[in-house]
């Protein structure tokens, strides 16, 4: 009876949030640098630069950029909040996989969640704050 050898491949899982956007991050190391969003190649997903450099932050700060390949699921808000949550999640599997880098990617600010939403609308309003134009009698 031949016994089967089960591959395992290591993967460090990160969830980022920002906004109303969840990433689900997974990076595999000894990978050539992919970056794939959604089934997308970073640059077809994010058309502005300052989206791509937001989302690839926690990677060129640690030098990693080359390192891992980089496989993402990004779900809920808009572009510019999976951009934060995509980093987020990026900072929280980089410090599963090398506990060293914590201090530095904590010290730029990338393991904190952002955790500003927007604000409910309240009644009497036209919109959380902006009041209707005040017209004199």
């Amino acid at each position: 009876m031949a016994t089967k050898k089960s591959t395992k491949i290591v993967q460090f899982l990160g969830t980022g949030r920002r906004k109303q956007s969840i990433a689900r991050v997974r990076l595999i190391p000894n990978g050539k640098g992919q970056f794939i969003i959604n089934n997308k190649n970073l640059d077809e997903y994010f058309a502005l630069g300052t989206l791509k450099l937001v989302a690839t932050q926690p990677l060129t700060l640690t030098n990693t950029l080359d390192k891992y390949d980089v496989l993402v699921n990004v779900n809920g808000g808009g572009l510019t909040g999976q951009a934060g949550a995509i980093c987020h999640g990026i900072a929280r599997a980089l410090v599963k996989a090398d506990e060293t880098l914590k201090q530095e990617i904590k010290n730029a600010g990338f393991l904190t969640r952002d955790a500003r939403v927007k604000e409910r609308k309240k009644y009497g309003l036209k919109k959380a704050r902006k009041a209707p134009q005040f017209r004199k009698r």
